[in-house]
Parts: C-alpha cells; sequence; structure tokens
C-alpha cells in the first residue's frame, strides 16, 4: 500500500463528553461539511465515540470541541502506518 492508494490520510478518533448530545446530528454534520469516510458516531446524550478518515483531522477536533469535552483523542497517518512507520 502507498500514498496514492489511500485517498484520506488520518485516522481520527475521540471520545465527546457533554450534554444532550445527539450522534446522528453528529453524522448529519460530518456528512454534510466534511470529505472523509469510514464515519462512526454512536453513543448517547452524554457520551459520543466518534471515528473517521480524513484529511483534515483540525476541522474535525474543532467540531467536536464545540460540542462538549473531547478526550482520547487519536490522530494516526495511515500512509507511515502503510509504510511501516509509527504515527
Amino acid at each position: 500500500m502507498n500514498e496514492e492508494t489511500i485517498e484520506f490520510r488520518y485516522d481520527t478518533q475521540l471520545l465527546i463528553e457533554g450534554k444532550n448530545l445527539n450522534e446522528d446530528k453528529v453524522r448529519e454534520y460530518f456528512e454534510k461539511n466534511f470529505v472523509g469516510d469510514c464515519l462512526i458516531a454512536v453513543g448517547d446524550e452524554e457520551l459520543i465515540k466518534v471515528h473517521y478518515h480524513t484529511n483534515e483531522p483540525w476541522k474535525v477536533l474543532e467540531y467536536c470541541a464545540s460540542l462538549g469535552e473531547i478526550y482520547d483523542i487519536v490522530v494516526e497517518d495511515m500512509v507511515r502506518q502503510a509504510n511501516g512507520l509509527q504515527g
């Protein structure tokens, strides 16, 4: 696997903790405002787990932080992973 075969470079994962969270609204916002794939947004009104592949992880983090506290943040470079490197 090389860089040309990975359309969305960054595997972005995090938890959002807040009040009155809505996983359907989070998914809808991602679909309308971000370019990426492999979206998972699951949880309840107080905690949502997000997983998303994108080339602009900072936009995902900024949006999610606007909903509540974000933590357990992981942004992995899948090109580096594919090349056997960490990061």
